[in-house]
């Protein structure tokens, strides 16, 4: 049987992972893989986790499994963070998952057994995630443009024009902010009227909120989510824990039902339990526990929310110093859009043959589509990435 397993093409991080460890240049940069970086270059341990962690060790007493929808006590937090006061507590039904990835896998199988007819739309580009997840689910997609090739900003008519064509019960797919690969994010007035294209279609919204707190801070980049949560009738919501608090390992994450139906959200708490017994049973618990602990804590509240400031505005410093450079070495704006956008990707507009090139003759390495990861950046590299952007791009 195993010799007649289908063949699978090569995951295009990992195998770009694989030619930056081969590279024995010592002057290489990676700035492809999606991963917080310091000024040292160095994916650290939060403090306030490294704290939680050993308040964790002291005080378990106990490695039973958790029940079928996690931590309760992280998924109320979770709420609280993402949604804040937008709609009652008790309009939401959440279930804790495997990273914000089990999040969406477990809220498309959801899809699947509410309205197996839905068209689920995305973003062009998104993260390629969202499409294979949905392609190996037999899900029936479709896209809407999102990114203006000229500006590099959100071409919010034209989403708006093929947004319009979706039928009354597609699922919508919105990144709550710091969109990834592109880094150019709705303002709150195009999420303000993309919440009553929504509403007037008869459309469920999904959420995937990865990046809470990298863009505008944690209140300003739920602004969005917020005010379409508290507008529609329902809404559907994936939220990780793996950027905002590094505990990528730990994988991290909760999903999110809302409802302004109280049958609604009965059915909606009964198959999250479903879908988690049939794919995982219980979700792991250190993590989750963890995040939960120092959101409960005010001292390591605050702590966190420091240090997550400072990765907040470390990015932005990187995003102003390299669009600054690329003027100066470009002699002309074009490149100024990174500094406008949020969150730790932006996409350049490079052709994959300039991306090769980068690659190959200054061993910069980044995704074929241009994305590069803004955390990955130091300031000591930003003027020789400067230089060797504006090289290729002519």
């Amino acid at each position: 049987m195993l010799e007649n397993l289908p063949a699978q093409a090569p995951d295009k991080i990992i195998e770009l992972i694989g030619l930056f460890k081969a590279d024995t240049r010592t002057d290489k940069i990676d700035l492809g893989v999606g991963v917080y970086k310091d000024a040292s270059g160095k994916t650290p341990v939060m403090r306030s986790v490294k704290a939680a962690e050993r308040k964790l060790l002291s005080e378990q007493d106990s490695k039973s499994y958790v029940g079928l929808m996690g931590d309760l006590d992280f998924c109320d937090a979770m709420r609280g963070l993402v949604l804040g006061d937008a709609v009652p507590a008790g309009n939401v039904v959440s279930a804790q998952t495997p990273g914000g990835t089990g999040a969406i896998r477990q809220l498309y199988q959801m899809i699947q057994m509410g309205n197996p007819d839905a068209t689920l739309w995305m973003s062009d580009p998104t993260w390629p995630n969202h499409p294979a997840i949905a392609k190996s689910m037999g899900i029936a997609m479709e896209t809407y443009p999102y990114l203006h090739p000229q500006t590099l900003n959100v071409d919010f008519d034209a989403m708006q024009a093929t947004l319009s064509k979706a039928k009354p019960g597609d699922v919508i797919l919105l990144h709550g902010c710091c969109h990834n690969p592109t880094g150019a994010n709705l303002t709150l007035d195009q999420w303000k009227t993309l919440t009553d294209t929504i509403s007037a279609n008869k459309l469920l919204p999904l959420i995937d909120i990865a990046y809470q707190g990298f863009g505008d801070g944690l209140d300003e980049d739920a602004a969005g989510v917020r005010h379409m949560a508290a507008h529609v009738d329902e809404m559907l919501i994936a939220a990780s824990c793996s950027k905002n608090f590094g505990v990528y390992r730990d994988r991290v994450g909760v999903m999110m039902a809302v409802s302004t139906s109280e049958a609604g959200r009965a059915l909606a708490k009964g198959a999250m339990a479903a879908v988690n017994r049939l794919n995982y049973s219980f979700p792991p618990d250190h993590g989750a526990k963890v995040v939960q602990l120092v959101l409960a804590n005010d001292s390591l509240r605050q702590d966190w929310l420091d240090e997550l400031e400072d990765m907040r505005t470390g990015m932005l410093g990187l995003r102003t110093s390299l669009a600054d450079e690329l003027r100066r070495e470009t002699n002309s704006d074009r490149f100024d859009f990174i500094a406008d956008h949020r969150g730790m990707f932006s996409r350049l507009g490079l052709t994959p043959e300039q991306v090769l090139r980068l690659r190959d003759e200054f061993g910069i390495y980044m995704v074929g589509d241009s994305r590069i990861n803004v955390a990955g950046l130091r300031q000591e590299i930003i003027g020789r990435l400067a230089k060797a952007i504006a090289t290729v791009a002519g």
